[in-house]
């Protein structure tokens, strides 16, 4: 059964408003009387200098309706795509795991030879995640998340996370003999810790805890580690609590042994990410499952869709507010020019083609103020966005700056909406027009 979404709807209306527009423009050529009629009761006059800016104001309506719109739509999208980027600088478009407690692969080799020969697979690698403790030297301690990577940097790293080091890479070469190995840290919980390039951190995990008999209990074992790189992402959560380290390193410090939590995936697609899961899932068999990046934030990204839709739906009842502004220009301009129309009927002008002077009007208001309300909504969309104007708080938005992304095909839905509205406005307007008697209007007063 074949569903209708939103954008074939907004397909369907652009398609109507522009046959709609050329249907206007067409029966109303330049030459034409009734063209040269809808342009000079637009004009300003001394005696009717009140429609022209009662016009004005409508245009202005018009225009501050369709950029509020496009502007409203470019900040859902530039959420929507500045969140998708953050969230995949550290975690991959598939994980590949396994069902049970304890998230532990043991044939990971055999595992990742088949992830990597599957079809749509870019690059797989191991990994480690795990938690843990970790303090500099001095009384404050971070819990912070701990993820055991390949030192690989190169096209076969699986995150675009080397991208993002400011100082050190995922080599984690280290300078000093009395620490077990490198890590690497967000540039937030560097600050925090006061543990720069070259200063040892340590570290103490729940899962490396060894049994004390004497005691009867467990203890916490510590190790030590020199910071050897960081990193900015600018999402809040990776910068603020995590912690990077060698994936032998990792599985020494989470007492895996030589298992892995499991394997990551970077896909040629990442939209794809839930039908390759399912393939793999189909291929490995039980007891393997893939996690994909959209399945991990299914409710952040739905809340955002549904968010992008109300914002949407509640900004348009200003372009339907300034639709009824283009009625009520339209019903005046009526009222003031009753003599000159009775004037035109009497001359023997169509009743048809003085319908065509106010719906003309109508629709040049809409396309005036539709052209204008884009190009400003296009404008400052890319202002605030290039010149990251409007700052938020990244602990609680995940990212610093209110991001700005127009899609085409948004914009068009826009300007679509906007010429329908313009087009359907000035109908009523027009009708009355028309149905003037020639004695009556010439009478009017």
């Amino acid at each position: 059964m074949m569903s209708v979404t939103v954008l074939d709807i907004l397909k369907g209306l652009f398609v109507a408003a522009t046959v709609a527009a050329i249907v206007v423009l067409a029966t109303n050529w330049p030459g034409r009387l009734d063209l040269r009629v809808a342009m000079r009761y637009l004009r300003s006059r001394r005696s009717s200098r009140l429609i022209s800016l009662i016009t004005v104001i409508a245009v202005g309506g018009v225009t501050i309706g369709v950029m509020a719109l496009v502007i409203v739509l470019g900040v859902m999208n530039g959420m929507q795509n500045d969140l998708r980027e953050k969230i995949l600088v550290v975690n991959p478009h598939l994980r590949v795991l396994t069902y049970g407690e304890g998230l532990r692969l043991d044939d990971w080799p055999e595992v990742l030879a088949k992830v990597r020969r599957a079809q749509g697979v870019e690059a797989g690698a191991p990994f480690v995640m795990t938690q843990g403790l970790v303090s500099a030297g001095h009384d404050y301690a971070e819990g912070v998340m701990v993820i055991g990577v390949e030192s690989d940097t190169g096209r076969r790293a699986v995150t675009s996370l080397p991208h993002y080091f400011t100082k050190g890479d995922l080599t984690f070469r280290t300078t000093r003999s009395d620490v077990e190995g490198g890590v690497a840290v967000g540039t937030r919980l560097a600050s925090k810790l006061s543990a720069y390039p070259g200063d040892v951190i340590t570290m103490v995990a729940p899962a490396g805890s060894q049994f004390n008999r004497s005691l009867g209990a467990f203890v916490p074992k510590y190790r030590r580690y020199e910071v050897t790189g960081m990193f900015e992402t600018g999402m809040y959560d990776y910068d603020n609590s995590y912690v990077l380290m060698r994936r032998d390193a990792a599985q020494d410090f989470a007492g895996l042994g030589g298992a892995v939590t499991g394997i990551e995936v970077r896909l040629a697609d990442p939209e794809r990410a839930t039908e390759a899961g399912k393939q793999l899932e189909s291929m490995l068999g039980y007891p393997y499952r893939a996690l994909d990046w959209q399945l991990q934030n299914r409710s952040l990204f739905s809340a955002l869709k549904l968010e992008k839709l109300t914002m949407g739906l509640v900004v348009f009842l200003i372009c339907v507010v300034a639709a009824f502004n283009v009625v009520g220009t339209l019903t005046m301009v009526v009222r003031d020019k009753t003599r000159e129309i009775g004037i035109l009927l009497a001359m023997g002008m169509h009743r048809g083609r003085i319908r065509r002077v106010f719906l003309t009007q109508g629709v040049f208001i809409g396309l005036t103020g539709t052209v204008l309300g884009a190009v400003l909504g296009l404008f400052v969309g890319s202002l605030v966005n290039r010149g990251h104007l409007i700052p938020i708080d990244p602990s609680i938005y995940f990212i610093d700056h209110l991001p700005v992304l127009i899609n085409p095909l948004d914009a068009l839905a826009v300007v679509a909406a906007s010429i329908v509205i313009a087009t359907l406005a000035p109908l009523y307007p027009s009708v009355q027009a028309a149905r003037l008697e020639p004695v009556t209007a010439i009478r009017y007063e």
